[in-house]
């Protein structure tokens, strides 16, 4: 017996502050926001822009900001989390716990302080950082069970949380899964992307556009509560969305660069469609990962043409991290939000930064304003380095399913 996927609840963290509508008056709006980085000294760097919460955004529950303190992935997490519960109505008893990470990065700045300072090096500090203790205390924190793991496969992380959340619940083996990532800009993994050029040092981000020149890195986190539908409706909770589809590839192309023609990432797309039991035709929009890359962006479209052939031309398309910035880890979560926000909305987030279009960049990509149209199915991407791609089918949730709880 397999079983739908049901989302029931989310927190959602970026740069924009928290919750759904900083993202309506940021991403949906068009609202890019980068800035000067602040948290540390950028002048060795080429790159100096990123896209830092400051307080500015509506506030994280429990979590003050103040000059000078960067919150830790720890801290978002578990408001994002305790928020997705709470609009789940569920207190996630005995719920795997499956997080995108690679840690808070503390390590080295506490190895290195301790040196400075004339200390031992404290080993509770390191083990706090690691990326295996960060779902392992939010489980402990919330009393949730297991099992309880960390997935660190970078720009994928969060969507292969959601993946294999799903796999779970579809199979039977898991009747609720709270998943999704975080991460915070910090110097040390700004250092390794400016030293890689791969950070624009220009104060915006230019998806598909003619010229761009890279990506600026962006705060966020988020968390969902999938839950097998039918248990969900048992107990009366909404439906917000489903989650029917997902895909996960690795071409190992390149330590780095993606496959010119994306074939992992159309691999990962086509495998989603096929779970999902949606053709191309009815995909209304997707959620590009659309870096702004000189690589990543023909790459993708390539993919796109691939997967949706003649139909690819017709299907709106955006890269929302031209507004949010890539947040690595997280990024997957956040955008499986925002396309869930699309659906329940009727509102496509555009792409901004598209002045002129790259001629190898076809596709129709909802430059500078949102879009209203109502869909039932959408695609979310996202790639990682060392050839890595996911890919998830969300769908809206239907009147139909309304009845159902009713009955």
């Amino acid at each position: 017996m397999t079983h739908e996927v049901a989302i029931t609840g989310y927190g959602v963290f970026t740069a924009f502050g928290f919750g759904a509508e900083a993202l309506r008056v940021g991403v949906f709006a068009g609202h890019p926001d980068f800035r000067p980085v602040t948290r540390f000294d950028s002048a060795p760097y080429f790159a100096k822009y990123a896209a830092e919460y400051t307080g500015d955004g509506p506030e994280i529950p429990g979590v003050p900001v103040r000059p000078g303190y960067t919150p830790g992935q720890s801290e978002v997490l578990l408001a994002c989390a305790r928020a997705a519960l709470e609009m789940a109505g569920s207190d996630g008893a005995g719920a795997a716990v499956l997080l995108g990470t690679n840690g808070d990065h503390s390590t080295g700045r506490h190895f290195w302080e301790d040196i400075q300072g004339g200390r031992t090096p404290g080993a509770p500090r390191t083990l706090d950082s690691l990326a295996s203790m960060i779902p392992h205390r939010l489980a402990e924190e919330l009393g949730l069970g297991a099992p309880r793991l960390a997935f660190v496969n970078a720009c994928v992380a969060a969507t292969n949380t959601i993946a294999h959340a799903a796999q779970l619940i579809r199979t039977g083996a898991a009747t609720t899964v709270v998943c999704g990532g975080a991460s915070m800009v910090t110097e040390d993994v700004f250092a390794r992307f400016d030293s890689g050029k791969a950070l624009t040092q220009e104060d915006r981000v230019r998806p598909f556009s003619r010229g761009r020149s890279g990506l600026l890195q962006g705060d966020g986190a988020a968390v969902l509560v999938l839950e097998s539908a039918a248990a969900a409706r048992a107990r009366g909770a909404e439906v917000l969305a489903k989650v029917s589809g997902w895909g996960m590839t690795a071409d190992a192309h390149h330590a780095i660069q993606p496959h010119p023609q994306g074939a992992g990432l159309a691999a990962a797309a086509r495998t989603a469609l096929l779970r999902a039991g949606v053709a191309p035709e009815q995909v209304g929009y997707v959620n590009a990962h659309g870096t702004g890359t000189e690589l990543n962006d023909v790459a993708e479209t390539a993919a796109l043409h691939a997967v949706f052939g003649p139909h690819a031309l017709s299907i709106p398309v955006s890269s929302t991290k031209s507004t949010t910035g890539h947040m690595l880890e997280a990024t997957g979560a956040v955008e499986a939000v925002i396309t869930l926000l699309a659906l329940q909305d009727g509102l496509l987030p555009p792409t901004m930064g598209l002045d002129e279009p790259d001629p190898e960049c076809d596709l129709d990509y909802i430059p500078g304003t949102a879009r209203l149209a109502r869909i039932t199915h959408a695609l979310s991407l996202n790639a990682a380095f060392g050839g890595v791609n996911a890919a998830l089918v969300l769908e809206r949730a239907h009147s139909s399913d309304d009845q159902k709880e009713s009955v």
